[in-house]
């Protein structure tokens, strides 16, 4: 989207959600990711949006030309920053390491990271939930002491096969994935406070298969259209009604 897309969209969307029963009693939260030069008009909005970045630096100051730091970010009043995204591993080759660095600089400035994980090939859930396991380990390493961050995450599983897709990946295979790693994350890392959502083609129909699997969706080209969030939002409701 454009700057001016942008805004429209989410003019749009705090005007459809600021009243919605599932965002008023606070059981749904609404984080909008634009690109930078759109974070500053996105955070004068009043409404029910929080508002984060697509990325950040992993350096917090210093002769970095074209860089943004998480300092900066947080200066701002942003809450949220995304990190390691499929598209930026495979266009931008940012390997694991960038990605811990990444991830401690958020985490440094207060900052909530979207940890985005997800294997690159289809097939098992078996094979996915470990490699999706090694990389949260990897970017949340514990520090030289040898003392694991405490620290709240938000993780986004989104395979990267998945990514464009005319489907998401099968419910049963996120579902897999995600149990695989609330069992398994907490040996490592005991301190840590997760939120897991899917992300990967999802749209509406989607969190009414997957229930109680996932903490929210990670939404791509099926948030453009507002209606679909506010479907979303409904869609969560029942699915919270029929957990309770």
């Amino acid at each position: 989207m454009s700057h001016a897309q942008t805004l429209d969209w989410a003019r749009t969307v705090n005007t459809l959600t600021r009243a919605h029963p599932a965002v008023v009693s606070g059981i749904a939260g609404l984080v909008l990711l634009p690109q930078f030069p759109s974070i500053p008009a996105c955070l004068d909005l009043v409404g029910p949006l929080q508002i984060g970045a697509q990325n950040l630096s992993t350096e917090d100051a210093g002769a970095w030309t074209g860089e943004v730091s998480g300092a900066v970010l947080a200066e701002l009043g942003c809450r949220y920053v995304e990190v390691g995204h499929a598209e930026r591993r495979r266009h931008f080759h940012e390997t694991e390491e960038v990605i811990r660095s990444k991830t401690a600089a958020a985490l440094r400035h207060g900052l909530f990271p979207i940890l985005c994980v997800g294997e690159e090939s289809k097939g098992s859930p078996e094979s996915a939930s470990k490699e999706v396991v090694a990389q949260i380990r990897s970017a949340l390493r514990p520090s030289p002491s040898g003392s694991p961050p405490q620290a709240a995450v938000v993780i986004a599983y989104e395979p990267m096969w998945a990514i464009g897709a005319r489907q998401p990946a099968a419910p049963d295979h996120i579902a897999a994935v995600c149990k695989y790693v609330r069992a398994h994350i907490h040996t490592d890392l005991p301190n840590l406070d997760i939120r897991i959502i899917y992300g990967g083609s999802a749209g509406p129909g989607l969190l009414t298969e997957l229930g109680s699997a996932v903490n929210g969706l990670f939404l791509g080209r099926f948030a453009h259209d507002p209606e679909s969030l506010s479907r979303i939002l409904d869609e969560l409701s029942d699915v919270i009604m029929l957990k309770s």
